[in-house]
Protein backbone atom coordinates (compact mmCIF):
# COMPACT_ATOMS: atom_id res chain seq x y z
CA UNK A 1 0.00 0.00 0.00
CA UNK A 2 1.30 3.45 -0.94
CA UNK A 3 1.29 5.52 2.24
CA UNK A 4 2.53 8.74 0.67
CA UNK A 5 -0.01 11.47 1.14
CA UNK A 6 1.78 14.65 2.16
CA UNK A 7 4.81 13.78 0.03
CA UNK A 8 2.88 12.55 -2.98
CA UNK A 9 3.46 15.70 -5.08
CA UNK A 10 6.15 15.42 -7.74
CA UNK A 11 7.24 19.05 -7.40
CA UNK A 12 6.67 22.33 -5.55
CA UNK A 13 4.88 24.35 -8.24
CA UNK A 14 1.19 25.16 -8.32
CA UNK A 15 0.84 23.06 -11.48
CA UNK A 16 2.48 20.08 -9.72
CA UNK A 17 0.16 20.61 -6.77
CA UNK A 18 -3.03 20.68 -8.84
CA UNK A 19 -1.90 17.70 -10.93
CA UNK A 20 -1.55 15.58 -7.79
CA UNK A 21 -4.21 16.94 -5.44
CA UNK A 22 -6.69 18.82 -7.59
CA UNK A 23 -8.42 22.07 -6.60
CA UNK A 24 -9.44 22.74 -3.02
CA UNK A 25 -13.20 22.22 -2.56
CA UNK A 26 -15.30 24.90 -0.90
CA UNK A 27 -16.57 24.17 2.58
CA UNK A 28 -18.27 26.01 5.42
CA UNK A 29 -16.62 26.55 8.79
CA UNK A 30 -19.08 24.11 10.33
CA UNK A 31 -18.19 21.42 7.77
CA UNK A 32 -14.45 21.89 8.34
CA UNK A 33 -14.77 21.65 12.11
CA UNK A 34 -16.95 18.54 11.88
CA UNK A 35 -14.54 16.86 9.43
CA UNK A 36 -11.50 17.59 11.59
CA UNK A 37 -13.21 16.25 14.70
CA UNK A 38 -14.31 13.08 12.89
CA UNK A 39 -10.87 12.62 11.34
CA UNK A 40 -9.14 12.67 14.73
CA UNK A 41 -6.22 14.72 13.43
CA UNK A 42 -3.83 15.82 16.16
CA UNK A 43 -1.11 18.46 15.92
CA UNK A 44 2.13 17.33 14.33
CA UNK A 45 4.31 20.01 15.90
CA UNK A 46 4.96 18.13 19.14
CA UNK A 47 2.09 18.79 21.56
CA UNK A 48 -0.41 16.57 19.74
CA UNK A 49 -3.51 18.59 20.65
CA UNK A 50 -6.71 17.66 18.71
CA UNK A 51 -6.80 19.98 15.70
CA UNK A 52 -10.57 20.27 15.51
CA UNK A 53 -10.77 21.37 19.13
CA UNK A 54 -7.95 23.84 18.58
CA UNK A 55 -9.74 25.43 15.62
CA UNK A 56 -13.01 25.59 17.55
CA UNK A 57 -11.35 27.21 20.58
CA UNK A 58 -10.56 30.43 18.68
CA UNK A 59 -13.13 32.98 19.77
CA UNK A 60 -13.37 36.75 19.69
CA UNK A 61 -12.90 39.61 17.24
CA UNK A 62 -10.27 39.82 14.48
CA UNK A 63 -8.61 36.42 14.88
CA UNK A 64 -5.09 35.73 13.59
CA UNK A 65 -3.84 32.50 11.99
CA UNK A 66 -0.14 31.52 11.93
CA UNK A 67 1.45 28.55 10.18
CA UNK A 68 4.50 27.48 12.15
CA UNK A 69 7.39 25.97 10.21
CA UNK A 70 10.24 27.17 12.45
CA UNK A 71 11.57 23.66 13.22
CA UNK A 72 14.31 24.65 15.67
CA UNK A 73 14.92 21.05 16.75
CA UNK A 74 18.39 19.97 15.47
CA UNK A 75 17.29 16.39 14.75
CA UNK A 76 14.24 17.38 12.69
CA UNK A 77 14.04 18.06 8.97
CA UNK A 78 10.45 17.05 8.24
CA UNK A 79 8.99 20.56 8.01
CA UNK A 80 11.83 21.71 5.76
CA UNK A 81 11.22 18.78 3.40
CA UNK A 82 7.46 19.39 3.39
CA UNK A 83 7.90 23.11 2.64
CA UNK A 84 10.32 22.35 -0.19
CA UNK A 85 8.16 19.59 -1.69
CA UNK A 86 4.55 20.65 -1.04
CA UNK A 87 4.32 24.36 -0.09
CA UNK A 88 0.89 24.69 -1.69
CA UNK A 89 -0.56 21.95 0.52
CA UNK A 90 0.51 24.01 3.53
CA UNK A 91 -0.90 27.20 2.03
CA UNK A 92 -4.19 25.42 1.29
CA UNK A 93 -4.41 24.42 4.95
CA UNK A 94 -3.58 27.97 6.01
CA UNK A 95 -6.43 29.32 3.88
CA UNK A 96 -8.85 26.74 5.29
CA UNK A 97 -7.84 27.70 8.83
CA UNK A 98 -8.25 31.41 8.07
CA UNK A 99 -11.69 30.84 6.52
CA UNK A 100 -12.81 28.63 9.41
CA UNK A 101 -11.95 31.06 12.20
CA UNK A 102 -12.72 34.12 10.03
CA UNK A 103 -9.19 35.44 10.40
CA UNK A 104 -8.31 39.07 10.03
CA UNK A 105 -4.60 38.38 9.39
CA UNK A 106 -2.67 35.32 8.21
CA UNK A 107 1.05 34.60 8.61
CA UNK A 108 3.52 31.89 7.65
CA UNK A 109 6.54 31.63 9.97
CA UNK A 110 9.52 29.82 8.43
CA UNK A 111 13.35 29.70 8.65
CA UNK A 112 15.46 31.90 6.39
CA UNK A 113 16.27 29.09 3.95
CA UNK A 114 12.55 28.45 3.31
CA UNK A 115 11.50 32.07 2.73
CA UNK A 116 12.22 32.08 -1.01
CA UNK A 117 10.27 28.85 -1.56
CA UNK A 118 7.15 30.00 0.25
CA UNK A 119 7.20 33.47 -1.30
CA UNK A 120 7.46 31.93 -4.75
CA UNK A 121 4.48 29.71 -3.96
CA UNK A 122 2.48 32.67 -2.62
CA UNK A 123 3.28 34.67 -5.76
CA UNK A 124 1.96 31.79 -7.89
CA UNK A 125 -1.28 31.77 -5.94
CA UNK A 126 -1.66 35.56 -6.14
CA UNK A 127 -1.19 35.40 -9.92
CA UNK A 128 -3.85 32.67 -10.10
CA UNK A 129 -6.18 34.68 -7.81
CA UNK A 130 -6.50 31.56 -5.71
CA UNK A 131 -6.72 32.84 -2.12
CA UNK A 132 -9.01 35.11 -0.17
CA UNK A 133 -6.48 35.78 2.60
CA UNK A 134 -3.18 37.54 2.07
CA UNK A 135 -0.30 35.63 3.69
CA UNK A 136 2.57 37.53 5.30
CA UNK A 137 5.85 35.63 5.55
CA UNK A 138 7.86 36.10 8.77
CA UNK A 139 11.40 34.77 9.11
CA UNK A 140 12.00 32.57 12.15
CA UNK A 141 15.29 32.84 14.09
CA UNK A 142 17.56 29.79 13.95
CA UNK A 143 17.14 28.86 17.62
CA UNK A 144 15.68 25.91 19.50
CA UNK A 145 12.94 27.86 21.31
CA UNK A 146 11.85 29.98 18.33
CA UNK A 147 9.13 27.51 17.38
CA UNK A 148 7.42 27.51 20.78
CA UNK A 149 3.91 28.91 20.35
CA UNK A 150 4.31 32.07 22.40
CA UNK A 151 7.76 32.68 20.85
CA UNK A 152 6.18 32.46 17.40
CA UNK A 153 3.60 35.06 18.32
CA UNK A 154 6.17 37.32 19.92
CA UNK A 155 8.35 37.22 16.79
CA UNK A 156 5.42 37.85 14.45
CA UNK A 157 4.58 40.90 16.58
CA UNK A 158 8.07 42.19 15.80
CA UNK A 159 9.81 41.17 19.02
CA UNK A 160 12.42 38.47 19.75
CA UNK A 161 11.60 34.84 19.05
CA UNK A 162 11.51 33.98 22.75
CA UNK A 163 8.74 32.37 24.80
CA UNK A 164 6.66 34.48 27.12
CA UNK A 165 5.03 33.48 30.37
CA UNK A 166 1.51 32.66 29.18
CA UNK A 167 -1.33 33.30 31.59
CA UNK A 168 -4.15 33.36 29.01
CA UNK A 169 -4.86 30.86 26.24
CA UNK A 170 -3.50 31.94 22.87
CA UNK A 171 -6.88 31.15 21.30
CA UNK A 172 -8.36 33.89 23.49
CA UNK A 173 -5.51 36.42 23.55
CA UNK A 174 -2.46 35.94 21.35
CA UNK A 175 -0.92 38.30 18.81
CA UNK A 176 -1.43 41.84 20.13
CA UNK A 177 -4.25 40.57 22.31
CA UNK A 178 -6.20 39.03 19.43
CA UNK A 179 -7.42 35.43 19.44
CA UNK A 180 -4.72 33.48 17.61
CA UNK A 181 -4.52 30.04 16.03
CA UNK A 182 -1.00 28.60 15.62
CA UNK A 183 -0.60 25.30 13.77
CA UNK A 184 2.47 23.40 12.62
CA UNK A 185 2.84 23.33 8.84
CA UNK A 186 2.46 19.54 8.68
CA UNK A 187 -0.83 19.81 10.56
CA UNK A 188 -2.05 22.39 8.04
CA UNK A 189 -1.09 20.12 5.14
CA UNK A 190 -3.16 17.31 6.68
CA UNK A 191 -6.08 19.75 7.02
CA UNK A 192 -5.87 20.39 3.27
CA UNK A 193 -5.97 16.67 2.51
CA UNK A 194 -8.91 16.03 4.84
CA UNK A 195 -10.80 18.84 3.09
CA UNK A 196 -10.30 17.00 -0.21
CA UNK A 197 -10.78 13.38 0.81
CA UNK A 198 -12.77 13.41 4.05
CA UNK A 199 -12.30 12.02 7.55
CA UNK A 200 -12.90 8.35 6.65
CA UNK A 201 -10.09 8.46 4.11
CA UNK A 202 -7.78 10.06 6.68
CA UNK A 203 -8.61 7.39 9.27
CA UNK A 204 -8.00 4.54 6.80
CA UNK A 205 -4.31 4.52 7.80
CA UNK A 206 -2.62 4.61 11.17
CA UNK A 207 -3.44 4.00 14.81
CA UNK A 208 -7.23 4.24 15.31
CA UNK A 209 -6.67 6.27 18.49
CA UNK A 210 -4.47 8.81 16.67
CA UNK A 211 -4.96 8.14 12.97
CA UNK A 212 -3.39 9.18 9.69
CA UNK A 213 0.19 9.40 8.51
CA UNK A 214 3.01 11.38 10.02
CA UNK A 215 6.34 12.69 8.85
CA UNK A 216 9.35 11.50 10.82
CA UNK A 217 13.04 12.32 10.69
CA UNK A 218 15.16 9.21 11.13
CA UNK A 219 18.82 9.64 12.08
CA UNK A 220 21.72 7.85 13.74
CA UNK A 221 21.59 4.86 11.41
CA UNK A 222 24.18 3.89 8.82
CA UNK A 223 22.04 5.59 6.18
CA UNK A 224 21.90 9.35 5.69
CA UNK A 225 19.32 11.22 7.76
CA UNK A 226 15.95 10.62 6.14
CA UNK A 227 12.45 12.10 6.24
CA UNK A 228 9.78 9.41 5.90
CA UNK A 229 6.00 9.46 5.75
CA UNK A 230 4.59 6.53 7.72
CA UNK A 231 1.24 5.53 9.24
CA UNK A 232 0.98 6.39 12.92
CA UNK A 233 1.44 3.25 15.00
CA UNK A 234 4.17 1.80 12.77
CA UNK A 235 6.42 -0.51 14.85
CA UNK A 236 9.66 1.20 15.85
CA UNK A 237 11.62 -1.77 14.55
CA UNK A 238 10.09 -1.23 11.10
CA UNK A 239 10.96 2.47 11.26
CA UNK A 240 14.64 1.95 12.04
CA UNK A 241 14.82 -0.85 9.47
CA UNK A 242 14.07 1.83 6.86
CA UNK A 243 17.45 3.27 7.84
CA UNK A 244 19.23 -0.07 7.50
CA UNK A 245 19.11 -1.20 11.15
CA UNK A 246 17.72 -4.74 11.33
CA UNK A 247 19.65 -6.07 14.33
CA UNK A 248 18.75 -4.53 17.70
CA UNK A 249 22.04 -5.90 18.98
CA UNK A 250 23.67 -3.00 17.16
CA UNK A 251 21.52 -0.46 19.02
CA UNK A 252 22.06 0.98 22.49
CA UNK A 253 18.86 3.01 22.69
CA UNK A 254 16.45 5.06 20.61
CA UNK A 255 15.63 8.71 21.25
CA UNK A 256 11.99 9.38 20.39
CA UNK A 257 10.60 12.92 20.20
CA UNK A 258 13.89 14.77 19.90
CA UNK A 259 15.85 16.82 22.42
CA UNK A 260 12.75 17.21 24.61
CA UNK A 261 11.92 13.54 24.15
CA UNK A 262 12.68 10.24 25.81
CA UNK A 263 15.32 7.54 25.51
CA UNK A 264 14.00 3.99 25.07
CA UNK A 265 16.42 1.12 25.69
CA UNK A 266 17.02 -1.21 22.75
CA UNK A 267 15.97 -4.15 24.94
CA UNK A 268 12.45 -2.70 25.17
CA UNK A 269 11.96 -1.63 21.54
CA UNK A 270 10.52 -4.86 20.10
CA UNK A 271 6.76 -4.56 19.79
CA UNK A 272 6.67 -0.81 20.52
CA UNK A 273 4.53 1.23 18.12
CA UNK A 274 5.34 4.82 17.16
CA UNK A 275 2.16 6.34 18.54
CA UNK A 276 1.00 8.00 21.74
CA UNK A 277 -0.58 4.80 22.97
CA UNK A 278 2.42 2.70 21.99
CA UNK A 279 4.90 4.98 23.77
CA UNK A 280 2.79 5.76 26.85
CA UNK A 281 4.45 3.11 29.03
CA UNK A 282 7.74 4.99 28.62
CA UNK A 283 6.17 8.37 29.37
CA UNK A 284 7.03 9.27 25.78
CA UNK A 285 5.23 10.49 22.68
CA UNK A 286 6.16 10.82 18.97
CA UNK A 287 6.52 14.58 19.55
CA UNK A 288 7.57 16.24 16.31
CA UNK A 289 8.32 12.89 14.68
CA UNK A 290 11.97 12.36 15.59
CA UNK A 291 13.54 8.90 15.82
CA UNK A 292 17.27 8.92 16.58
CA UNK A 293 19.19 5.65 16.88
CA UNK A 294 22.09 5.46 19.34
CA UNK A 295 24.62 2.82 18.20
CA UNK A 296 25.76 0.28 20.77
CA UNK A 297 29.27 1.74 20.65
CA UNK A 298 28.22 5.27 21.63
CA UNK A 299 27.84 6.25 25.28
CA UNK A 300 24.29 7.33 26.07
CA UNK A 301 25.39 9.46 29.01
CA UNK A 302 27.90 11.31 26.86
CA UNK A 303 25.31 11.86 24.13
CA UNK A 304 22.81 13.15 26.68
CA UNK A 305 25.41 15.44 28.24
CA UNK A 306 26.01 16.91 24.78
CA UNK A 307 22.28 17.50 24.26
CA UNK A 308 21.71 18.99 27.72
CA UNK A 309 24.64 21.37 27.18
CA UNK A 310 23.06 22.49 23.90
CA UNK A 311 19.67 22.99 25.54
CA UNK A 312 21.25 25.04 28.32
CA UNK A 313 22.86 27.30 25.71
CA UNK A 314 19.58 27.62 23.80
CA UNK A 315 17.45 28.67 26.77
CA UNK A 316 15.58 31.98 26.74
CA UNK A 317 17.24 32.99 30.05
CA UNK A 318 14.09 34.75 31.18
CA UNK A 319 13.64 32.80 34.43
CA UNK A 320 15.78 31.19 37.13
CA UNK A 321 15.47 27.59 35.87
CA UNK A 322 16.72 28.67 32.44
CA UNK A 323 19.42 31.10 33.60
CA UNK A 324 20.81 29.02 36.43
CA UNK A 325 19.20 25.58 36.56
CA UNK A 326 19.92 24.35 33.05
CA UNK A 327 23.62 25.39 33.03
CA UNK A 328 24.07 23.65 36.37
CA UNK A 329 22.26 20.58 35.09
CA UNK A 330 24.54 20.56 32.03
CA UNK A 331 27.64 20.72 34.24
CA UNK A 332 26.41 17.83 36.39
CA UNK A 333 25.64 15.70 33.34
CA UNK A 334 29.08 16.43 31.95
CA UNK A 335 30.55 15.16 35.23
CA UNK A 336 28.35 12.07 34.99
CA UNK A 337 29.57 11.37 31.47
CA UNK A 338 33.23 12.30 31.86
CA UNK A 339 34.13 12.87 35.50
CA UNK A 340 34.24 11.04 38.79
CA UNK A 341 30.82 9.58 39.64
CA UNK A 342 29.82 9.13 43.29
CA UNK A 343 26.76 9.39 45.52
CA UNK A 344 27.25 13.13 45.96
CA UNK A 345 27.11 13.77 42.23
CA UNK A 346 24.01 11.64 41.80
CA UNK A 347 22.29 13.34 44.75
CA UNK A 348 23.11 16.77 43.31
CA UNK A 349 21.77 15.71 39.94
CA UNK A 350 18.46 14.48 41.34
CA UNK A 351 18.13 17.61 43.46
CA UNK A 352 18.71 19.87 40.46
CA UNK A 353 16.17 17.98 38.37
CA UNK A 354 13.59 18.54 41.10
CA UNK A 355 14.42 22.24 41.40
CA UNK A 356 14.08 22.87 37.65
CA UNK A 357 11.04 20.73 36.88
CA UNK A 358 7.76 22.66 36.66
CA UNK A 359 9.27 26.01 37.62
CA UNK A 360 10.14 27.54 34.24
CA UNK A 361 8.33 30.37 32.50
CA UNK A 362 7.99 28.10 29.44
CA UNK A 363 8.24 24.37 28.71
CA UNK A 364 11.91 24.38 27.75
CA UNK A 365 13.26 23.53 31.24
CA UNK A 366 10.64 20.80 31.66
CA UNK A 367 11.55 19.23 28.33
CA UNK A 368 15.22 19.20 29.31
CA UNK A 369 14.40 17.54 32.62
CA UNK A 370 12.31 14.91 30.84
CA UNK A 371 15.23 13.99 28.59
CA UNK A 372 17.68 13.87 31.52
CA UNK A 373 15.43 11.67 33.65
CA UNK A 374 14.83 9.24 30.81
CA UNK A 375 18.61 9.03 30.29
CA UNK A 376 19.22 8.18 33.94
CA UNK A 377 16.64 5.38 33.72
CA UNK A 378 17.58 4.03 30.30
CA UNK A 379 21.34 4.19 30.94
CA UNK A 380 21.28 3.07 34.59
CA UNK A 381 23.83 0.34 33.87
CA UNK A 382 26.09 2.95 32.27
CA UNK A 383 25.86 5.08 35.42
CA UNK A 384 26.98 2.07 37.46
CA UNK A 385 29.84 1.40 35.03
CA UNK A 386 31.00 5.02 35.14
CA UNK A 387 31.13 4.81 38.93
CA UNK A 388 33.70 2.07 38.47
CA UNK A 389 35.66 4.07 35.91
CA UNK A 390 34.43 1.97 32.99
CA UNK A 391 32.16 2.65 30.02
CA UNK A 392 29.78 0.06 28.58
CA UNK A 393 29.96 1.72 25.18
CA UNK A 394 33.73 1.27 25.08
CA UNK A 395 33.32 -2.44 25.81
CA UNK A 396 30.62 -2.83 23.13
CA UNK A 397 32.19 -0.70 20.41
CA UNK A 398 34.04 -2.31 17.49
CA UNK A 399 37.80 -1.96 17.87
CA UNK A 400 37.95 0.58 15.02
CA UNK A 401 35.47 2.90 16.73
CA UNK A 402 36.32 5.44 19.40
CA UNK A 403 33.44 5.68 21.88
CA UNK A 404 32.38 9.18 22.78
CA UNK A 405 33.46 8.96 26.40
CA UNK A 406 36.71 9.65 28.21
CA UNK A 407 36.48 6.57 30.42
CA UNK A 408 38.74 3.75 29.33
CA UNK A 409 37.46 0.23 28.93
Amino acid sequence: MNTLRLLAATGPTLADHHDEFGPLPKATAETVLKSLQQAGLTGRGGAGFPTGRKFASVTGRKPVVIGNGAEGEPLSEKDAVLIARAPHLILDGLQIAADTVRADKTFLYVPADAVTTVRRAIDERVAARLDRHRVTVVEAPDTFVAGEESAVIRRVEGGPGLPRDKKVLTSVSGLKGRPTLVNNVETLAHVALIARHGPSWFRSLGDPADPGTMLITLSGTSAKRRVLEIPTGTPLTDVIARGGVTDLGDVGAILVGGYHGNWIPASAVAGVALSRAGLAEFGASPGAGIVHVLPIGECGLARTAEIVAYLAEQGARQCGPCRNGLPRLAALFDDLAYGRVDDGLLDDLQSMLGLVDGRGACRHPDGTVRLARSALETFASDVAAHRSGRCNAALAAPSTDAPRNRHSA
